[in-house]
């Protein structure tokens, strides 16, 4: 441990020129730059209002609100794992060229994906002034959602791109898995519901909803759920330590298939 601890330090500038990279790459070929990761989810968010919100009349004024906070935290989940599942195949040339360790370009994939994530929760603020959403000391809350949400992209982005470098046809998969988890996430409709239904546990033990549920509490200043919040953090332990340990195992072979 104290040796990759030691190591880590010493591909720390590696790691963050990687992050820099990342988040000029992920912008290079458009007009609107990192002005677009505030635009996106606005968009985003007006047409899941128009058709889950009037379409279906529901008139509570801080709707949007509430899909723009599970939208920003399932984009971060969704872009940082599939960056972070093309990161080894993607830095080929690098990685049959020179040693760096491995696991700094998952890393770095989540990383930049998280800073434009960060960057992207300022359009929370306008649009919660707007609908008289108004923050409290509740939202100091927040950090933890922010920091699991961290965790379990980089847990799931670890084994996704350990097993995209064997199985490609991964990428088209996950898609598919992604889509499911948006649906179980409760990004746009009311969890209540489905709470009090025989389909409860399809809710409670997906930590992706667990984090959306917890930083939607501490924007609207609502009852923070404990046990939401340390059940997915225990989870989110766990899938990052799984992670770790298939990346370490897996890591060698690499060079054979990239």
């Amino acid at each position: 441990m104290k040796n990759q601890i030691k190591t880590f330090l010493r591909y720390r500038e590696f790691i963050k020129e990687l992050v820099i990279k990342g988040v000029k790459l992920k912008y290079r070929r458009s007009y609107l730059g990192v002005v677009w990761s505030l635009i996106e989810p606005l968009l985003t968010m007006i047409v899941l209002t128009v058709v889950f919100g009037t379409l279906l009349g529901n008139t509570d004024r801080t709707y949007p609100v509430f899909i723009l906070c599970g939208r920003l935290l399932f984009s971060m989940f969704s872009t940082g794992t599939n960056s972070a599942m093309r990161s080894i195949s993607s830095n080929a040339a690098m990685l049959k060229k020179v040693y760096v360790p491995k696991y700094m370009f998952p890393l770095s994939s989540v990383l930049f994906n998280y800073v434009i994530f960060l960057l992207s929760l300022i359009v929370l603020i306008p649009v919660s002034i707007v609908l008289k959403v108004y923050p409290t000391w509740n939202l100091l809350l927040a950090l933890l959602p922010l920091l699991n949400i961290l965790l379990l992209t980089l847990g799931v982005g670890l084994i996704l791109s350990t097993y995209a470098v064997f199985f490609r046809d991964l990428e088209y998969l996950w898609s598919v898995l992604l889509t499911l988890i948006m649906y179980i996430s409760a990004i746009f409709y009311q969890p209540t519901k489905l709470l009090e239904s025989k389909y409860a546990a399809i809710l409670q033990y997906n930590p992706l909803f667990c984090i959306i549920d917890n930083f939607r509490s501490a924007v609207f200043s609502s009852e923070f759920n404990w046990g939401n919040m340390f059940y997915s953090l225990g989870f989110n332990v766990v899938i990052l330590a799984i992670g770790l340990y298939v990346f370490r195992r897996n890591q060698d072979k690499f060079i054979l298939h990239i």
